[in-house]
């Protein structure tokens, strides 16, 4: 049973290689961007581990030969879950591999902006030596953090939020607030309005599917102006436009933004002119830990897939 890794712009694979060796698995690295791409190139695949190129009904259809997809991350935002289940091709993730450096980021974004660490950078360089273009700042254990989505990584961001001395509140659409454990139980749960309404900070940690521009002019208009806005999890979630709109307004106090609608963001951004406005390069992820991890546990999901052992990360039902 071949293995084919259809995508993936690592510096090497090096880990993959290694465990497909030991369980005498045949692979097959390959740099498929297109539809077309996979549809001539991966016709002898069972298994493919899958970064970027896009797998829609049309491959499904012509992929007679593939069973599983594991996929490097923990977004499946390029699979067609639906047609991927109605050709019964099982799909996997990785949503495990880089859960504190994700929540680690947005804490990072969180102090930035609330300490205007990138705004004060700017003028020392310029030389301007004065604390006084900074204020106001507010004190961390008097403020309101609002977290939508509180699974593994939201879960952790509260945690580390709540060491700094600062209420949590949250919103989940999915949450079954039976099922958290005693660690979270210093978690406000509330509706959506009212977390937008009474939060000082929000940290964005859902999936996309049923939140896409839940953040959008009408909810930036409800939020505090002395308020800030962050998001590492998926780009769209939050309406970029309406967001350059509620900064410049002054509607909002600050926004950060690992994610973007379309990567990498365009340089002609109005969001991007903006001292108010933090972006990173869809990097939250990453730590030399969570990379090895990452490239480490996409080759033991398809090795046991081949061995016909359990899977551990199943994202469809087959």
């Amino acid at each position: 049973m071949k293995v084919i890794i259809s995508d993936c712009d690592h510096a090497d694979i090096e880990i993959e290689q290694s465990i497909f060796k030991e369980n005498n698995v045949l692979f097959e690295l390959q740099q498929n961007q297109t539809e077309d791409d996979l549809i001539q190139n991966c016709q002898e695949a069972a298994v493919i581990i899958n970064q970027y190129a896009p797998f829609n009904e049309r491959v499904f259809a012509k992929l007679p030969n593939l069973k599983l997809i594991v996929r490097y991350g923990v977004g499946v935002n390029n699979i067609d879950l639906q047609a991927a289940t109605k050709y019964g091709v099982q799909i996997c993730n990785v949503p495990d591999y880089g859960t504190h450096e994700v929540a680690d980021h947005a804490l990072a974004l969180m102090l930035a902006l609330t300490r205007k660490i990138s705004k004060m950078d700017r003028l020392v360089k310029n030389g301007e030596w004065d604390y006084q273009a900074s204020i106001p700042i507010y004190r961390h254990s008097e403020q309101i953090v609002g977290i939508v989505g509180v699974g593994r990584i939201g879960s952790v961001f509260a945690k580390k939020v709540q060491a700094l001395g600062c209420k949590v509140i949250a919103y989940d659409i999915s949450a079954d607030k039976k099922n958290y454990d005693s660690s979270l139980s210093f978690i406000e749960f509330v509706d959506f309005e009212q977390l937008i309404e009474q939060a000082d900070i929000i940290s964005i940690h859902c999936p996309s599917d049923q939140a896409m521009n839940l953040f959008d002019g009408n909810v930036f208009e409800k939020m505090k102006p002395t308020s800030y806005l962050i998001n590492v999890s998926r780009g769209g979630i939050v309406d970029e436009e309406a967001l350059y709109e509620a900064l410049a307004a002054n509607k909002i106090a600050g926004a950060a933004l690992d994610v973007a609608v379309k990567e990498p963001i365009d340089s002609s951004s109005p969001l991007l002119a903006l001292e108010q406005f933090i972006v990173t390069p869809h990097m939250a992820w990453y730590s030399e830990q969570a990379a090895q991890e990452l490239k480490r546990k996409v080759a033991q999901e398809a090795v046991r897939y081949v061995k016909n052992e359990g899977l551990h990360y199943p994202v469809n039902k087959i």
